[in-house]
């Protein structure tokens, strides 16, 4: 019997090639919505890890109608799948917050919301809905630990007196990511993830105070997601869920998610004894995080002796198990950024291809 990765029919499929498998997807989606104790209310995931429109669709089949992305022409993805509530993680800046608008503009049955640190990018946001007579959604962005976006909450009376003075924008939250969170002990990810919460937390309670009530939180990414599904009174926000990857399947072994993402790759050079190559080079698989990139589940013994462009060497005790033309199957460390090079994904269920899935959320822009 066959491994439940494997294709019948190899020469189906050109490599390198990602292969996603619906039955694995559904399986995750449908452990996700468990840990949030069924009420898929509680769920805003975030779309950057699968930009694409059939599986979005197989999120809100299972009942999941609101999402988060990082770019425009993820968010027009999620539009056009008939998502009903969309959250870019991102401030517009430049062209992009026209871009935003136009958005906005040309898709009325979605709601959208962007988010803001700064007085700028309100001040930029209330100018464009005064233009163009139309509210504008937002989600304050608090820093959580993260470093890189998000205000501190000492900045938070001044960001707040600007955003009540823009009578168009509305603020629907507060929002927070805690992507610095990653250590594998479970015990202080938990620790972690209280502290990241109970910043957003202080910043929310201040905000209510300020006479702004009904805004929901929105917190946290993969490896918090443990202790914040707990959490009553947060919307949480994974994505790596999935497709999973040989990195989180390591880091987080309290979620029990399955592999539903797959690299095929063949043997194209047999170099001695104890080195091959095959076709999987930096084009085909995130080149983070440092260290191994890929776990081969038909060889899982072999090691990275180097990358390039289009080429992995990989060390093995015996290459004549490997001939030419031969077909290894792999687990990416970071999936996310390794659909992004992909055109394209191959779906599997039971051994076979059945269909091909187009990744346009990888676009910077689809029509706007």
């Amino acid at each position: 019997m066959e491994n439940w990765y494997e294709l019948n029919d190899t020469e189906t499929v050109d490599s390198p090639a990602l292969l996603v498998y619906p039955n694995r997807m559904a399986s995750n989606i449908q452990l996700l919505i468990e840990m949030v104790g069924g009420n898929a209310q509680r769920l805003r995931p975030h779309v950057k890890t699968n930009k694409m429109i059939e599986a979005c669709q197989m999120m809100m089949d299972a009942g999941i109608d609101q999402f988060k992305c990082s770019t425009i022409a993820e968010a027009e993805m999620l539009a056009i799948a008939g998502a009903k509530d969309v959250m870019m993680a991102y401030q517009p800046v430049g062209p992009k917050i026209q871009r935003w608008v136009k958005l906005i503009l040309a898709y009325p049955n979605t709601h959208f919301s962007c988010l803001v640190d700064n007085v700028v990018t309100i001040d930029s946001l209330g100018i464009a809905s005064a233009e163009r007579s139309i509210p504008l959604s937002v989600y304050l962005d608090i820093d959580i630990g993260m470093g890189r976006t998000g205000a501190s909450i000492s900045e938070l009376p001044k960001l707040w007196s600007v955003l009540i003075d823009q009578t168009g924008l509305v603020l629907q939250g507060i929002h927070g990511y805690d992507g610095h969170i990653h250590d594998p002990d479970a015990e202080i990810r938990s620790q972690q993830s209280d502290a990241s919460y109970h910043l957003l937390k202080e910043a929310y309670t201040y905000v209510q105070s300020q006479g702004q009530s009904m805004l929901t939180l929105v917190i946290g990414g993969s490896p918090s997601f443990s202790s914040h599904a707990a959490r009553q009174d947060v919307i949480c926000s994974p994505g790596t869920f999935i497709f999973w990857d040989w990195g989180y399947a390591q880091k987080i072994p309290e979620q029990a998610f399955d592999y539903a993402a797959v690299l095929l790759t063949r043997v194209i050079s047999v170099i001695d004894q104890t080195h091959i190559c095959v076709d999987l080079g930096y084009k085909a698989v995130a080149s983070d995080p440092a260290g191994p990139r890929v776990m081969f589940l038909n060889a899982p013994a072999a090691k990275t002796a180097f990358q390039s462009e289009e080429h992995l060497v990989l060390s093995v005790a015996d290459s004549s198990r490997y001939p030419i033309g031969k077909v290894l199957y792999g687990i990416p460390t970071h999936i996310c950024p390794t659909v992004a090079l992909y055109d394209r994904v191959e779906v599997i269920q039971q051994n076979q291809k059945i269909a091909t899935w187009q990744i346009i959320g990888r676009s910077r822009m689809l029509t706007i």
